[in-house]
């Protein structure tokens, strides 16, 4: 029996644009499971998490500042099978990034392994953290998975490529909407992606559309991924 998912991914710049309008952003794309970069890390990052969860009819699964802001949220009906946070090695005089990973299930018999990550703006850190990221997902040992964020390179980059190789480009095998992630309000480059194991089946994959456009520009400096799977 196969279950339907739907995943949005979204940097959301520490929330420092207009809250409200990411919310309206994920409430308007009806997301089960929203994989977050950029939240809030530092001052009182547990209030801003609890208060976009709430403003976005969604419960916090992980992450926040114990995986250098990336964070997952779901759906009441999804169930929390385990969920950790890490964080990538640090080199000197780089930003420390990190992963918020859960396995999920929906019903009785769908379990999803999700990983929401944001990698470095450094070539040779980001190759680094993509090998980390891959064995991450091996060794959360369940056949279906997904891992989506800002990969910050394009999709030619080598780190993308790594990537896309081991897993599935769910944009490349079904593009739906927008062409462009980054900047948002003049788009250029897609550098935000939702991958997937061979056990998910990529329906559509891109830029939404529902949200109003205003909301998409106001909300960050990048556009949301939304992804419709099927387990």
């Amino acid at each position: 029996m196969s279950t339907t998912i739907r995943l949005l991914s979204y940097n959301v710049r520490s929330l420092r644009d207009d809250r409200q309008a990411v919310a309206r952003v994920i409430r308007a794309t009806a997301p089960d499971v929203v994989c977050l970069q950029e939240m809030p890390r530092f001052f009182r990052w547990r209030k801003h998490a609890a208060r976009l969860a709430r403003e976005s009819g969604l419960v916090t699964v992980t992450g926040g500042a114990p995986s250098c802001g990336t964070m997952i949220l779901s759906r009441l009906r999804v169930a929390v099978e385990r969920a950790e946070d890490l964080t990538f090695p640090l080199t000197r005089g780089a930003h420390r990034r990190g992963l918020a990973t859960a396995v999920l299930r929906l019903g009785r018999d769908t379990r999803l392994a999700v990983i929401s990550c944001h990698l470095s703006l450094l070539a040779a850190e980001r190759r680094a953290q993509g090998e980390l990221l891959l064995r991450r997902l091996a060794a959360m040992d369940v056949p279906a998975g997904v891992v989506a964020g800002d990969i910050n390179e394009p999709a030619g980059g080598p780190t993308f490529r790594r990537l896309a190789g081991a897993l599935t480009d769910g944009w490349e095998r079904a593009p739906a909407g927008g062409e462009f992630t980054y900047p948002a309000g003049a788009g250029r480059r897609r550098i935000d992606a939702v991958l997937c194991t061979e056990a998910v089946t990529v329906r559509s994959c891109g830029v939404p559309t529902a949200p109003a456009a205003d909301d998409l520009v106001r909300a960050s400096d990048h556009l949301p991924v939304l992804a419709e799977l099927t387990v």
